[in-house]
């Protein structure tokens, strides 16, 4: 069951599997913090954000450096719900609070796929290969919508 959200945090309506509109919440002083991680990138995540940007995994849209709760995440699919996170070499030193960060997360109904920084820059096709298995492993079941498909402009 999930855990109710402490009254501070503010929320995004987004839909879930079954077209009802759900709240993401979010600290919001973890806005401006979100914004400087996406302009400060490291080299996994814009190699992994070039393979999700566009909808170039199973057409569906991926956000970065989403707030979600007390935490902003790397990757964010909201029609999946799923968290895609990158781990680095500090990620060795605080391995308890990444898992109670995870923990929190899918008590929210989240999933979160882990993977570790050298494999995004040494195997990005082996990575994108994984996340495309996951979304065709749940698609399958039924639990997420079909994506939106992405027109571009003239």
């Amino acid at each position: 069951m999930a855990t109710p959200w402490p009254p501070s945090l503010r929320g995004n309506k987004l839909q879930d599997g079954q077209g009802v509109v759900v709240k993401i919440r979010y600290n919001p002083k973890l806005k401006s913090f979100s914004r400087q991680l996406r302009n400060n990138s490291t080299l996994s995540e814009a190699l992994l954000w070039n393979q999700l940007k566009a909808r170039k995994i199973k057409g569906y849209q991926f956000m970065r450096q989403k707030p979600i709760d007390e935490y902003i995440v790397d990757f964010y699919c909201s029609k999946l719900k799923l968290v895609i996170e990158i781990d680095g070499e500090s990620h060795s030193e605080k391995a308890d609070a990444d898992l109670k960060r995870q923990k929190r997360l899918e008590a929210t109904g989240l999933s979160v796929l882990r993977f570790f920084d050298r494999d995004v820059k040494k195997n990005i096709e082996g990575v994108v290969s994984v996340i495309g298995k996951w979304i065709e492993d749940n698609s399958l079941k039924g639990e997420y919508p079909p994506p939106t498909p992405f027109i571009k402009g003239e």
